[in-house]
């Protein structure tokens, strides 16, 4: 009598499938895991530079005399973790108020972040909390979105 020991090759297959699909699962979570650390970063980001400007700002009636370009250098801020840039303005309507731009925003990072509720921003609080706060284009292609978020008063 002969016997055989050992696995058919119809087992391994099976093996082999299995683990693939976990693999294609793990992946997907991975990725889901490290956007979602990309974005509370981005916005862990929003407020480090907001509360920057108004301490750089505190002593100023307005942000006339604010230069966004060497805020965000000597923060070491320039750009955003979604690849893209920050811009910091003052609101050519009310200089009580200054506008940080999110730059180089993919589709569904540009609303993510437009339907986020910026407490503190002025959109919010103007429309006794029923809006986000922010505006922006999201319609573009690749990464050429953006977020504006007004501060100020």
């Amino acid at each position: 009598m002969n016997q055989e020991s050992g696995r058919s090759m119809i087992e391994m297959l099976g093996v082999l499938a299995i683990m693939g699909a976990l693999t294609v699962g793990a992946y997907a979570l991975i990725k889901d895991a490290f956007e979602s650390q990309r974005q509370m970063q981005g916005v862990e980001e929003v407020f480090v530079i907001v509360n920057e400007v108004r301490k750089i700002h505190s002593q100023y009636d307005d942000f006339s005399n604010m230069d966004g370009e060497v805020i965000l250098n000597m923060m070491e801020k320039k750009h955003n973790p979604y690849g893209g840039t920050y811009e910091l303005t003052v609101n050519p309507a009310n200089s009580r108020q200054f506008i940080l731009t999110i730059n180089g925003l993919s589709k569904s990072e540009c609303q993510a972040l437009i339907t986020r509720a910026w407490t503190d921003s002025v959109g919010y609080k103007l429309s006794d909390k029923k809006e986000s706060g922010a505006t922006g284009s999201c319609d573009g292609t690749g990464d050429t979105n953006y977020v504006q978020i007004t501060y100020g008063e």
